[in-house]
């Protein structure tokens, strides 16, 4: 069992985190770090295997902190949780050490699988740095003038197709609940109610089958 120790400023994320890590049995949560005053002492007190790191609103003091951490014991596997995967703050993240980046969205059941693939190294994801991301492409996509994320417009297609939502998951090789969340943001920006609707909408616009295509934010 690997010895995990959560950093973060909410104990309600860490209530979650540990509730997921616990039924799974393979990580111990060996300590609770309060973000706003760690330092790489205190985070390695508890002997870690794995740290994983709330970004906090993407503070700086993350950022800092991956390094100390990285400094003082290299062979520690650290995880940044946030919210949003803002490709600049990425940047900071990987070169400070960090090992991988997870969605605030997932689930805290599946939290666990996702810890231990990246830490085992079998999750590879290769992070196109900012200043390309920036002016080669953007990831949004143009749909009758919503933008939507890649991502987002797959699960469209497929919600317009009749898959449920463990289809989509399945599809897309991702949790249930992370297709609601997608299906959440897809209500919201196409100003619809429900799953019925989106794919009305879906078939009225073309976007049935409709290759991806990056939108204009200019």
């Amino acid at each position: 069992m690997k010895r995990l120790v959560v950093v973060a400023d909410n104990s309600l994320i860490v209530e979650a985190i540990a509730i997921g890590l616990r039924k799974s049995g393979e990580f111990s949560v060996v300590g609770h770090v309060n973000g706003l005053s760690a330092s790489a002492r205190t985070v390695l007190g508890a002997s870690p295997d794995v740290v994983l790191v709330d970004d906090m609103a993407q503070s700086p003091r993350v950022v800092d902190l991956i390094k100390e951490i990285k400094a003082e014991q290299g062979s520690v596997a650290v995880i940044v949780l946030t919210l949003a995967m803002d490709p600049e703050w990425l940047d900071d993240v990987f070169d400070a050490g960090a090992v991988g980046a997870i969605s605030k969205a997932t689930h805290p059941l599946a939290l666990t699988t996702l810890v231990r693939e990246t830490t085992d190294g079998h999750i590879l994801h290769v992070h196109e740095p900012f200043s390309r991301t920036r002016s080669s492409r953007n990831h949004a996509v143009a749909v009758e003038g919503v933008s939507l994320t890649p991502r987002e417009l797959e699960v469209l297609q497929l919600v317009a197709s009749g898959a449920s939502n463990g289809e989509i998951a399945q599809t897309l090789w991702v949790t249930e609940q992370t297709v609601k969340f997608h299906l959440s943001n897809l209500y919201r920006k196409l100003e619809v109610g429900n799953r019925t609707e989106a794919s009305h909408y879906a078939h009225v616009n073309g976007v049935v089958g409709t290759a991806l295509q990056p939108a204009d934010v200019s």
